[in-house]
């Protein structure tokens, strides 16, 4: 417990000082920062290559019971709509994990199946401003950020987004 409230504070400190103005996160209505990062199997990633699909991209930490708690939801998400396009990508902050196994030890225990890409550095949360972990955030087809959510989100938001994005729900 000691160390999980260590990491969010960590994590905390971290987004306070990557974005002095914490309310500044990448609004609605702008062109999605791109991101170029490895996936956990080592392969290049790079979100403009996806372009043309809407695409749901979480931000999160294997620290997080929130993010633990969504996972399996966007995983079923991912099997149920990814042949009508969508993409759901999971963006792990890296640089806030112990290891690498851990990352690997959490997606493989909720059975995702779509990708997960590492963030060593703290790149892609500074070009969305994080403020915080989780963080879903829809995107069109044209690479616009249709909406952001910070913290936690719910079935209705999840199905809601999915039709900011342009996915028709079954």
């Amino acid at each position: 417990m000691r160390r999980a409230l260590g990491s969010v504070l960590v994590l905390f400190l971290h987004l306070a000082a990557d974005a002095p103005h914490a309310s500044a996160q990448v609004p609605a209505g702008t062109r999605a920062p791109d991101i170029e990062l490895r996936t956990l199997n080592g392969a290049g990633f790079q979100l403009s290559a996806i372009r043309g699909r809407p695409v749901i991209l979480t931000f999160w930490g294997t620290w997080c019971p929130p993010c633990r708690q969504e996972f399996p939801e966007l995983a079923e998400l991912y099997r149920k709509y990814h042949g009508s396009g969508l993409e759901v990508v999971g963006v792990n902050q890296r640089d806030q994990e112990l290891s690498t196994a851990d990352v690997q030890r959490f997606v493989s225990e909720l059975a995702a199946t779509f990708p997960i890409v590492l963030d060593v550095r703290g790149r892609s949360r500074r070009a969305y401003r994080l403020i915080g972990l989780p963080t879903t955030v829809f995107i069109d087809t044209a690479g616009v950020i249709r909406q952001v959510v910070s913290g936690p989100v719910s079935t209705e938001v999840l199905n809601a987004g999915l039709e900011l994005i342009g996915i028709k729900r079954d």
